[in-house]
């Protein structure tokens, strides 16, 4: 008996996936799989991946997007086609063209199919591409405008300086000021790498 999947990708713990989720309320599914993963490949997908294992012939995959099923040009089109050269059917939601189940169109229907799953392909791919040049470009000019990226550099304690004047003079040593300044022998060395 066939089983009916839906595969919900989001590319970060921030984003939500109930876009996606709303999609699917009136359809009847078997298994849903939600996945917090970059839409670059599809190897390091672990919960597609068990998905894709569990794919008989006569399955169907529904999916919302094209770019929530990938955001790679031939990796798109390539398991796109590994898909249906084992049966199984596949749905994308916000485009009906992209259905091979109701596919009664025959070969003609699969050409349509195809340009448009790679036209939509390149999309998603150049919206990725589009997405990261608009990153570097913005960290570039906020580095440029003098915004400072990581963590703050910590202050060093007004007790941490007073003993490492009295260590620098020799009257104590690095294990008597870790124990005035309750820190470690790293913290030590951090702060008087940043002394020195």
């Amino acid at each position: 008996m066939s089983k009916i999947f839906a595969y919900i990708r989001v590319s970060t713990r921030e984003q939500n996936e109930n876009r996606q989720l709303d999609a699917l309320k009136d359809l009847k599914i078997d298994e849903i799989i939600v996945e917090k993963s970059s839409g670059k490949n599809f190897v390091g997908r672990e919960k597609y991946q068990q998905m894709k294992s569990q794919l008989r012939k006569g399955d169907l995959l529904i999916i919302h997007s094209i770019d929530r099923f990938g955001r790679n040009y031939s990796e798109i089109c390539k398991e796109w086609e590994g898909l249906i050269d084992r049966g199984v059917d596949i749905q994308v939601l916000d485009m009906p063209i992209l259905n091979t189940r109701d596919n009664q169109n025959g070969l003609t229907g699969r050409l349509i199919t195809d340009i448009v799953l790679k036209l939509l392909g390149y999309v998603a791919e150049k919206e990725r591409s589009n997405i990261k040049t608009r990153q570097a470009e913005g960290i570039k000019s906020a580095l440029a405008n003098g915004v400072k990226f990581g963590r703050p550099k910590s202050d060093i304690p007004k007790d941490f300086l007073r003993a490492y004047e009295l260590y620098r003079q020799g009257l104590i040593k690095v294990k008597d000021v870790m124990s005035m300044c309750n820190i470690a022998k790293s913290t030590f060395y951090k702060y008087s790498s940043q002394i020195n």
